[in-house]
């Protein structure tokens, strides 16, 4: 394996804790073509391992009572459907704190890791995503699950670790949840902004599997405040069975499925995630969503983030514009890979949502 390589899979899915992967080896087997790659998961783990206990042991009380801001910007929406381009732009504020690369490879030891950390991600890590070729660095921000997955195993992370067994994990994870991941949640949101909250004003989370836990966030944070971002659903669904086959080949500790049955599951799990949103889309209190097209984020950035901004009472965009401006700039040379599925996959895929 390649050095890029393995910082590819190290920051996708390594350095999980040693509980964490237990607990996953319950819901599935690991197939033997991916021994490899669970050794290397493994073995990274029970590396980082020792910095955990140092850091409960340092910061312990600190995380316990950490005052979190009860009103962070959540950014939720469908994967594919410009949720990472969107946090991108949030997260060029420079009074916006949000989980980066370098704290969710590891944040049960990041906080005593930190300038490790970073350096060794900015010298190991490749200079685009593996998943979609988006250029990407050790402090671009990342989705809070890709965090919270080396915490727990009820994350939709799960399902990607094992990929024939993805619906029962969304079912399990992301439609439902426990006591247990809403205490991990709320103690990963507060190692967030001891990580990177000094100086800052306001939080930022992104994470997709977030439209589903609205009723789970505004118990924890009473005033947050949702960016739904919506998108064709053929374009979505059709991006991310190619990503999740990618991810699979990755992280997975399981064979990818066919892509004909990647294309079924990730369509049925789509509507499944709207529809709990639109049950518990009237518990937001009004002034606290803003709903954004894809179509508007990618043409008009700037209006977009203005307009954000604005309804939900962000402050400080007069500081924030400029860098934000200098973060569309940046990003304007990329360009998105085309999505080509298989011809039977595509097929269905037209079939399903014709």
């Amino acid at each position: 394996m390649s050095v890029s390589r393995l910082f590819d899979v190290l920051v996708a899915g390594g350095c999980i804790r040693p509980t964490t992967l237990l607990a996953g080896l319950r819901h599935g087997s690991v197939s033997p073509r991916r021994f490899p790659v669970a050794l290397l998961l493994t073995a990274s783990g029970l590396a980082v391992e020792p910095f955990a206990w140092l850091q409960a042991l340092i910061y312990g009380r600190r995380i316990q009572a950490c005052a979190c801001p009860d009103n962070p910007v959540v950014v939720i929406g469908h994967w594919r459907s410009g949720t990472t381009y969107l946090h991108q732009l949030l997260a060029a504020d420079p009074a916006a704190a949000t989980a980066r690369n370098h704290f969710t490879i590891a944040p049960q030891a990041a906080l005593v890791l930190k300038p490790l950390l970073k350096r060794l991600l900015k010298w190991g890590m490749t200079q685009h995503r593996p998943i979609d070729a988006v250029p990407w660095g050790a402090e671009d921000p990342q989705e809070d699950e890709v965090g919270l997955a080396r915490l727990t195993m009820d994350t939709n992370m799960a399902g990607i670790a094992f990929p024939q067994h993805y619906p029962t994990h969304f079912r399990r994870a992301v439609l439902n949840s426990t006591p247990e991941f809403e205490q991990t949640l709320l103690h990963f949101t507060r190692l967030t902004w001891l990580h990177e909250g000094a100086g800052k004003n306001h939080l930022v989370i992104k994470n997709s599997a977030h439209t589903a836990r609205v009723a789970l966030l505004l118990r924890l944070f009473p005033r947050a405040r949702f960016v739904y971002l919506y998108r064709w659903p053929i374009d979505s669904i059709r991006s991310l069975a190619q990503v999740k086959q990618r991810l699979a080949q990755l992280v997975g500790l399981q064979e990818p499925p066919s892509s004909l049955r990647q294309v079924e599951e990730t369509a049925a799990a789509h509507d499944q995630l709207q529809e709990a949103f639109a049950r518990s889309r009237h518990l937001i209190p009004k002034g606290q969503l803003v709903e954004i097209a894809y179509d508007d984020l990618v043409q008009s950035p700037l209006n977009t983030l203005q307009r954000i901004y604005g309804a939900l009472e962000i402050g400080g965009w007069n500081s924030a514009r400029e860098a934000i401006a200098a973060r569309i700039a940046k990003g304007r040379a990329y360009q998105a890979e085309p999505v080509v599925l298989e011809p039977e996959a595509e097929q269905r895929l037209q079939a399903l949502l014709s």
